[in-house]
């Protein structure tokens, strides 16, 4: 009789060969080891599928599958990934992140001893493209504690993907990633998420994440989509978060989002989002976060009105 699959990792890809391998080589060198990996190709051109045979065949076997689709964007890879996954236990790795020897076996031995949650998180450690040391994202410092906690979500509701481990339930139970986005979508994830599991963290750094790179998370469009997800969210959380709590949340969106504005130089739409936020929530945070982008705007628009 064929064991039962527990783990299942879904890495999306995108003429990544380069960077493809080093993830791989973090799965293979899990302490728990996965049962499957399932490789999404979101329409590469580059050999991927030559080169996971000709490297990866002979370590992984049967546990490698590879399925190649046409180019729908890395929303449409990870639920392609996840519609086909058979383990009990979801675990998510883009291209140009790693994982840590203990990561796998940290969170299934966590959730194992948790039933009721659905998903777990670990701390990230972020590099730059050369892989030194940026900093070390603290799930702590946003979530106090395990259990409910789209209130807290709400306030910063950062995602690395490859921090995550969840059951199948959950997808089964809230579906995938938003494929409608263009970006924000885990932040999404994680909020639609928070409103229906309970959401734990291994308070362990198990992830080496790469930023800095110019990607879709750099686009100016960024702003749009992430206000956009955090208006929807905060009106979904109407009953289950304190309407205080969820103004004061959406407004910082706001002010984060109208300063990231400002450095494009969409200064009409800065404007309009920060006098948003004002609107929105009285907390004396909130206003001396707008009146911060005053000065800010001023010094942004002296520059870009410099020659060279």
């Amino acid at each position: 009789m064929a064991q039962p699959i527990e783990v299942s990792v879904i890495i999306p890809t995108y003429n990544r060969r380069d960077l493809l391998p080093q993830a791989l080589d973090s799965v293979i060198a899990q302490t728990r080891q996965a049962d499957e990996v399932i490789v999404i190709d979101d329409g590469s051109r580059d050999g991927t599928g030559d080169m996971l045979e000709e490297r990866y065949r002979p370590q992984l076997g049967e546990r490698l599958r590879y399925v190649w689709q046409a180019n729908t964007g890395v929303s449409g890879a990870r639920n392609h990934g996840m519609r086909l996954a058979r383990g009990r236990y979801f675990a998510l790795l883009d291209s140009d992140d790693v994982w840590l020897p203990e990561k796998t076996a940290r969170q299934v031995d966590w959730l194992q001893a948790r039933p009721d949650y659905g998903m777990c998180l670990c701390d990230v450690a972020r590099v730059d493209e050369t892989g030194r040391p940026i900093d070390v994202f603290h799930r702590r410092d946003v979530i106090a504690e395990d259990g409910w906690i789209l209130r807290w979500v709400l306030h910063n509701p950062s995602l690395v993907p490859a921090s995550v481990m969840m059951r199948r339930e959950v997808f089964d139970d809230v579906g995938g990633f938003d494929e409608s986005l263009r970006t924000a979508e885990d932040i999404d994830y994680h909020l639609r998420i928070a409103r229906r599991w309970p959401i734990g963290v291994v308070a362990e750094p198990l992830v080496r994440a790469m930023r800095g790179h110019e990607g879709l998370s750099a686009t100016s469009s960024t702003y749009d989509d992430y206000v956009a997800v955090m208006e929807r969210a905060v009106r979904d959380a109407a009953g289950a978060v304190d309407d205080a709590e969820r103004h004061h949340a959406l407004a910082s969106a706001y002010i984060r989002n109208a300063r990231g504005m400002l450095l494009r130089g969409r200064w009409r739409d800065g404007a309009r989002l920060a006098a948003r936020a004002w609107a929105t929530s009285p907390h004396a945070q909130v206003r001396r976060g707008v009146l911060a982008l005053v000065p800010f705007a001023a010094r942004r628009a002296v520059r870009s009105a410099m020659p060279g």
